[in-house]
């Protein structure tokens, strides 16, 4: 019932405003110049200009007063640290042979959007209980649709704030060639610092300078493109998307069982957890034995750089790299250990040298990712258990809940985040809703869950 009253229920509009750096930090005209610069894009930032923008959000317990003055002025101040998040994105044409092009953000001070939105009828409740995400979620964020090389005209930052009867859900929609995930909740965590403090520092200030290695000195180079060339409609697809949760007890069985089959102490948490939901959805889709499976993982590179980038970096550095292919049979026979084990060597295989001969590559041939409908016995995996969610109190509760929007989902997508209890872990699922009603029957995969 509760799902279906969340389904059916419309959001309300408020209004809707533009957000600026406030300038509280400039101590000079010289800084004002400086900011009002062009960041060159890396290889890391430009292959994703043709994908979805970041869209993440947390659930808030009711504030005691009205927020919306309180976020619009927080906003301002930690827009002075991310402040690229106010510009757009803009394209240089080059006299070159052949005619090339490049692309920047233009740090111009436009702005970041601030939409203020209700839906009373909805409770935390009706966010928190279903096993089904209701598809009212998707309402919670803005830019639906928006791809990121959109981000020439469109904010690269969209914030929308809507009041629900007994909580606020701040949505967010970021510009993925501007940040990835990890950047992503920097300044989420730095927002909610300022908000909750009053004070316009903050404990960890971003790192704006992107990073180039010697052989890929920006400006990056394109080939000319229309902006057609970015659009791609992909097929419309009848997924099923679901919530799971996981607790550090169970998370630490399935580590021990993984390392104890493969004789081992290498293999992770997080490995070991994703192998196991691996081969659940294999069962779940019914593939032949013979059908070829991969599971592909964002990694994030900066500690893996020699030497490696600080945390701190504000950009995108994160790959999706997929597992060796193994066929359905061999992934389900071989036992969990084995499966965890082609993870475990995947995360191993990304090396200085390799991330260093990729970015060479790509620039020698640039090619563009596309979220597009994945083969089935594709698994993929975004975001992470590390990201530090439910620090984000902005001053009248830490989060309920985290969700993501619609961006980016396909079949076989699963998003990692950390549960809200100590050590756990949440699963965002996506599925077709055949596999999706095989996984709830799974008995071995729902004894699991929490």
């Amino acid at each position: 019932m509760a799902n279906e009253q969340a389904t059916s229920t419309k959001i309300h509009y408020i209004s809707s405003c533009v957000v600026r750096p406030s300038s509280h930090n400039k101590e000079a005209e010289t800084e004002l110049a400086w900011r009002q610069r062009l960041i060159h894009l890396t290889p890391w930032d430009l292959r994703l200009l043709s994908v979805d923008y970041i869209q993440k959000g947390i659930l808030l317990p009711k504030p005691p007063t009205p927020v919306i003055p309180r976020l619009i002025s927080s906003l301002s101040l930690v827009l002075d640290h991310f402040y690229p998040l106010a510009g757009r994105l803009a394209t240089i044409n080059h006299d070159t042979t052949p005619p090339s092009l490049s692309v920047a953000i233009e740090c111009n001070d436009e702005g970041a959007q601030l939409i203020h939105a209700a839906a009373t009828d909805i409770t935390t409740a009706d966010i928190l209980t279903p096993r089904f995400i209701p598809s009212i979620i998707k309402s919670f964020f803005p830019l639906n649709g928006a791809i990121n090389h959109d981000g020439h005209s469109l904010p690269l930052l969209a914030v929308q704030v809507t009041e629900l009867a007994d909580g606020v859900f701040v949505g967010c929609a970021l510009n993925h060639v501007v940040a990835d995930g990890t950047s992503f909740w920097h300044f989420l965590n730095s927002w909610s610092e300022i908000s909750r403090t009053g004070v316009p520092q903050i404990s960890r200030p971003p790192m704006l300078d992107r990073w180039f290695q010697e052989s890929c000195s920006p400006p990056i180079h394109l080939p000319v493109y229309k902006r057609e060339d970015f659009i791609k409609v992909c097929p419309s697809s009848h997924l099923s998307e679901a919530f799971f949760h996981f607790s550090a007890q169970t998370i630490a069985k399935l580590k021990l069982r993984a390392n104890m089959e493969m004789s081992t102490d290498r293999i992770s948490s997080l490995q070991a957890l994703l192998a196991f939901v691996w081969r659940s959805v294999l069962r779940a889709q019914r593939l032949p034995p013979n059908e070829k499976t991969s599971y592909r993982v964002t990694v994030n590179y900066r500690p893996r750089l020699d030497p490696p980038l600080p945390e701190e970096y504000f950009g995108s550095t994160a790959m999706g790299v997929p597992t060796s292919t193994a066929s359905a049979g061999a992934v389900l026979d071989r036992g969990l250990g084995w499966a965890a084990s082609l993870l475990n060597q995947m995360v191993a295989s990304q090396t200085n040298d390799m991330i260093r001969n990729w970015l060479e590559s790509w620039t020698r041939n640039p090619t563009f990712l596309c979220v597009k409908e994945a083969k089935v016995g594709t698994v993929v995996t975004g975001s992470s258990p590390r990201f530090d969610v439910y620090g984000n109190d902005f001053g009248w509760g830490r989060p309920i809940a985290v969700r993501s929007g619609a961006a980016n989902k396909l079949n076989g997508k699963i998003s990692v985040f950390p549960g809200s209890e100590e050590g756990s872990t949440a699963l965002d699922v996506c599925l077709s809703s055949q596999a999706m009603r095989l996984l709830l029957q799974d008995k071995e995969f729902m004894e699991n869950v929490m």
